[in-house]
């Protein structure tokens, strides 16, 4: 058993561990299976770190997906995120074959982000409702558990009039909990205004963050997350992979977009941030990764960071980031390293 304090989030922690600063033990099943923590006041409870799907159909075959799955419920872990832009809906046929073939359906929490397909783009009522109805038919299920609505595409749909379609979804039973992506703070304030007379209430947050980028996070964003009590699910949590800190030399890395995404960070900060996690990963023996989950659990509003993972053994490492304590001297030098 691990416990999964932070400085903000001294309720998780369930039984006092040996050392604490112990990362979880990455032998056996099941050592996180116990450790659930609610999902804002949605009523839905998710191990503190959600398994991101972006990879898969794209960089990740089908039975490296699954594997990557099996191997991240084996260690306790029961949220798992996707989105119907993701390889062109690849993403979510995988996870269906793999929900379908596991027979674990009930037992995880499956968000959903919705609006970035190219056939509905956007969250106008129409185009609503039929990407909502095709990711169901591709994932092979009867309800997304959490569906964020994903604003990037669509920046002149009235908030309104897609709260009113939400309505209708819930009321069929095709979703469950509402979250919002790429929403600006006086969206969800306007969000929150409709709530009250009677529009369904965003209850979760999706916004890439972490120790590399903050900028567009740690200011109103965070003062409305906050406000709201909206549970943030951050995104991007090791900003491709760099904060892994497996990518240290520009002449190392690969060609492509994924190529260029992790040459932008190989700055003076980029490096000056790796440093920082190198010392404190040495500190309370743990691979850089997980003291990169283990800062975005320490901060406020923060419940369960996205991570995607390449590897079955990338999951092992990625799942001890919720199991590392980080003491306030820590978290102070990495937040100064970023800034």
């Amino acid at each position: 058993m691990f416990g999964t304090e932070t400085a903000e989030h001294d309720a998780r922690v369930p039984a006092a561990a040996e050392h604490p600063s112990a990362p979880i033990p990455v032998v056996g099943p099941g050592i996180g299976e116990n450790i659930r923590i609610p999902l804002g006041e949605s009523g839905l409870r998710t191990f503190p770190l959600m398994l991101g799907a972006a990879e898969f159909g794209w960089n990740v075959d089908l039975e490296t997906s699954h594997a990557i799955l099996d191997r991240y419920v084996e260690f306790g872990g029961n949220a798992v995120h996707t989105a119907d832009g993701f390889s062109g809906g690849r993403s979510e046929h995988i996870i269906g074959q793999w929900l379908r073939s596991r027979g674990v359906r009930d037992s995880v929490v499956l968000g959903v982000r919705i609006g970035s397909h190219a056939d509905n783009p956007g969250l106008g009522p129409t185009n609503l409702v039929r990407a909502v109805e095709a990711s169901l038919t591709r994932l092979g299920v009867e309800r997304i558990d959490v569906m964020y609505l994903d604003a990037t595409l669509d920046r002149s749909t009235n908030i309104e009039d897609t709260l009113a379609t939400v309505e209708w979804l819930r009321d069929a039973g095709k979703i469950g909990v509402v979250g919002a992506f790429g929403f600006a703070p006086e969206q969800l304030v306007e969000a929150r205004i409709l709530a009250s007379a009677g529009y369904p209430r965003l209850e979760v947050l999706d916004e890439p963050y972490n120790l590399v980028r903050r900028g567009a996070f740690e200011g109103d964003l965070r003062l409305v997350a906050g406000a709201q009590g909206l549970a943030v699910t951050p995104s991007h949590a090791l900003e491709h992979g760099f904060l892994s800190g497996r990518h240290r030399n520009k002449a190392h890395v690969s060609r492509g977009v994924r190529g260029e995404q992790l040459r932008s960070q190989l700055n003076r900060r980029g490096i000056r941030i790796l440093r920082a996690l190198d010392q404190v990963a040495a500190e309370v023996d743990a691979p850089v990764a997980a003291v990169s989950i283990a800062w975005l659990l320490a901060q406020r509003s923060v419940v369960a960071p996205i991570v995607n993972s390449f590897a079955t053994a990338q999951v092992d490492e990625l799942m001890q980031g919720a199991g590392v304590v980080l003491s306030p001297a820590q978290l102070a030098e990495l937040t100064r390293a970023g800034n």
